[in-house]
């Protein structure tokens, strides 16, 4: 990964933000089922689709749209055991779920966004098999927000209230497979103005964003559950969306890499400017390589190859860390069903000797100065891939496409297709307007406030306090100190205990919110010694169908009397009885951990400390 700054002001560098963020509904946006996931029932129905691109209201097909359709894909759908018709697009979309609804009015006054007076669902035109419908249902809830940021404000330019897509499974060549458990989750996009002026900027104002959605406590966590998108442009080069930002940490790179491929390719631009640069038409060199010892050469029906005119030693341009002009020639080859092309900046290598590449020069009359860009594959893939490569090629003489890019782990990105436009955007007639009411909404308390309460009315440390207010725990943490729970207790079970158990395997996510606080409250009630609740909640998690007091009997823990606990500090102290007449209450340190380990969790440690102080000291 780079880690090259630039002067970002005198770029012009102008980027926007859009947050996704699933919304922890119990229902989904417009259907009664439900938003967990799980794995798909192999006994539950599955369908398949295959899906098309149709005209907006003006008669236009989005670009996007149309070249995703080019890729001729089966989609299989998995069903559940509550998959409804609605998730199968076999009936209309019900109601819009008022819980969402509700949770949704809550970003907005965090955002300090104005409410429109009338929502209306519009339908987003998907064909990526990714909603069964071919669309995506869509409506615009706020405008004209604001955050705050340490390099100035954000404007926020919308608020949306969407249905999540179908999470992908596995995927072939020819065929994509869905689950359907998380298609219709209610998902909030949050749009930001292009305010953003440097790479530090963007991560700030994505996580004050994330720390506002949080605040809610009604907005679900984990991996996947919420996505960054990042526009990015210069003054002189285009923009450029990229997408499925998982990490808060990646922002700062994607910006920062996007930033140096788009000053790479006006670099690129100018030089084929000087060179009068040009694309010529691709050529059928199938018979170039009729004896090729090239594996991927020799397998395929068709070879296609364009004449790339003065782009010799540019197309192996590094434009990104190993990432090149030819990988994005390549990305567009992918596009189309090839996989990738050969130029002669990296020939002769892969089976493709010198004799070959001279043939092939000589074939498309490409001189010196001449690069040249080969796609070997099925006819019909090989036609449609080298016409895009020729096509991207054109672009480069032009500088930086207006595209959509896939957000890459080390900060890289690759193309995946064309900006969407307006044509992809028309009314869904099945839902009708909706008025919401944002004066009915009391704004939810920060985290960063809940921070300094959980310091001054619950007596957490600032560190503390801090895991338990950003947490996915504190909506639960809450509750257990509403009813009763000892602050510090619930707030180091929450997020020390489980974290510790997690380290060692227990699979902790099996535990539900109801037997976490059923366990710390049997603590709170003197039915178990604090000192076993990791062993119960092991338990637990290795049984999850138990109750906490079923599982406090299964682990062995039942409380014990003060004689029992009596009778085994006794035994401790009469094993140990030399080393206490020497050391005296010196001794003392060791033989509590002695005594706790003999009652195994058994009995509270303030009363097993009592009552081995006091042996010691008649021994003493």
């Amino acid at each position: 990964m780079s880690t090259q700054e630039y002067d970002y002001d005198e770029l012009g560098l102008l980027a926007g933000l859009e947050i996704h963020q699933q919304l922890d509904t119990a229902t989904k946006l417009f259907c009664n089922c439900p938003t967990h996931r799980r794995e798909p029932v192999e006994s539950a129905r599955s369908f398949t689709r295959y899906l098309h691109p149709t005209p907006s209201e003006l008669g236009e097909i989005d670009d996007a749209a149309l070249e995703e359709s080019r890729v001729d894909r089966a989609f299989t759908y998995l069903g559940y055991d509550s998959t409804c018709l609605v998730e199968a697009d076999e009936e209309p979309p019900r109601r819009l779920d008022d819980e969402a609804l509700e949770t949704t009015l809550e970003i907005a006054s965090l955002l300090d966004a104005t409410t429109v007076d009338g929502m209306h669902v519009m339908r987003k035109i998907v064909v990526d098999g990714s909603n069964t419908s071919g669309f995506q249902r869509s409506a615009l809830v706020a405008t004209e927000g604001e955050i705050q940021t340490d390099e100035g404000p954000v404007g926020i330019e919308d608020l949306l209230l969407e249905e999540e897509s179908a999470a992908r499974i596995a995927e072939t060549d020819d065929s994509v497979t869905f689950g359907l458990d998380r298609l219709g989750i209610p998902l909030v996009e949050i749009g930001t103005k292009p305010d953003i002026r440097s790479p530090a900027q963007a991560r700030d104002a994505a996580a004050r964003i994330g720390m506002l959605l949080r605040s809610t406590g009604k907005v679900k966590r984990g991996l996947g559950t919420i996505r960054q998108d990042v526009n990015v442009s210069i003054a002189d080069g285009a923009r450029v969306e990229l997408k499925g930002v998982q990490s808060l940490d990646d922002i700062e790179a994607i910006v920062r890499e996007e930033v140096g491929r788009q000053v790479t390719l006006l670099d690129i631009a100018a030089e084929l400017d000087a060179r009068d640069a040009s694309v010529a038409e691709p050529r059928n060199v199938t018979d170039v390589f009729t004896d090729t010892d090239s594996g991927v050469i020799a397998g395929a029906a068709s070879v296609q190859a364009v004449r790339l005119d003065g782009f010799d030693g540019l197309v192996g341009r590094e434009i990104q860390p190993d990432r090149r002009l030819g990988t994005e020639l390549s990305d567009h080859a992918k596009r189309q069903g090839a996989g990738g092309i050969f130029h002669t900046d990296e020939l002769p290598a892969y089976g493709v000797t010198d004799e070959e590449v001279d043939t092939l020069r000589a074939a498309v009359d490409a001189d010196d100065e001449d690069a040249v860009a080969l796609v070997a594959a099925d006819d019909d893939v090989a036609a449609r891939a080298i016409a895009a490569v020729a096509d991207r090629a054109r672009t480069a003489t032009e500088g930086v496409p207006e595209e959509t890019r896939d957000a890459l782990q080390d900060g890289t990105s690759r193309y995946l297709r064309p900006l969407p436009g307006a044509a992809r955007m028309y009314p869904e007639t099945d839902v009708p307007e909706i008025r919401p009411e944002p004066g009915d909404i009391e704004p939810p308390e920060l985290l960063t406030e809940r921070v300094e309460r959980y310091q001054s009315d619950d007596g957490l440390g600032e560190a503390l306090a801090e895991q338990v207010a950003f947490g996915q725990f504190m909506p639960l943490y809450e509750r257990a100190v509403r009813e009763g729970v000892d602050p510090t207790f619930a707030a180091t079970t929450l997020e020390s205990t489980l974290t510790e158990l997690r380290r060692d395997d227990v699979s902790v996510e099996l535990l539900d919110d109801a037997q976490l606080l059923a366990v710390m409250q049997l603590v709170e009630s003197g039915d178990l010694a604090q000192e076993g609740v990791n062993e119960v909640l092991t338990t637990l998690a290795d049984d999850p169908d138990l109750s906490a007091e079923a599982a406090v009997k299964a682990a062995g823990l039942s409380g014990v009397s003060e004689d029992e606990v009596r009778e085994a500090v006794v035994e401790v102290v009469e094993r140990n009885a030399e080393q206490v007449e020497a050391e005296g209450m010196a001794a003392f340190s060791g033989l509590m951990g002695e005594a706790m380990g003999a009652l195994r969790g058994k009995a509270d440690g303030e009363v097993v400390s009592a009552a081995l102080r006091e042996e010691i000291q008649k021994r003493s």
